[in-house]
């Protein structure tokens, strides 16, 4: 079985020097090699392909046979990594917490502990008729969600 831990040393030595990070990599029993990658303008297919060559010619398939699929983190699914946070900041997220609740906001920061997602709640001001809607910010940590993903807005 290839090491995860050279497989992850070799997609380091690509990263270093680029804006892209690793949001993912798995290396399976029978040797399926997964690499994700993200940047925080987008993921471009010439890239991957880049990145699939690099890795390709530090691996021996002489050694151990195996399949690689080297692609982007994906729009719209949740985040795996800090960076991915840092990167969406000012942007629409939908928030899943660890009790079920979903909140849809705006990730106004990201920290090395968690994050704050503004919200709009309802509150009716004393004295007034109908609630009005607020901004409100929502602080959690990291291990206080489930996930977080990019809104898509059409």
């Amino acid at each position: 079985m290839i090491d995860k831990n050279i497989v992850k040393n070799i997609v380091d030595e690509w990263l270093s020097g680029k804006e892209y990070f690793l949001t993912d990599l798995t290396v399976s029993a029978d040797d399926r090699i997964v690499v994700e990658i993200d940047h925080k303008d987008g993921v471009w297919i010439d890239d991957c392909v880049e990145l699939s060559k690099f890795i390709e010619e530090r691996l021996s398939r002489d050694q151990e046979d195996y399949e690689l699929e080297v692609g982007s983190a994906g729009i719209g699914q949740p985040f795996k990594v800090k960076q991915q946070y840092v990167n969406h900041v000012g942007d629409p997220v939908e928030a899943l917490t660890l009790d079920g609740r979903k909140l849809k906001g705006v990730l106004k920061a990201a920290g090395d502990d968690g994050f704050t997602l503004t919200v709009q709640t309802k509150v009716k001001p004393e004295g007034a008729k109908r609630p009005k809607l607020v901004d409100e910010d929502v602080t959690m940590g990291y291990g206080d969600v489930k996930s977080v993903k990019y809104l898509i807005k059409f």
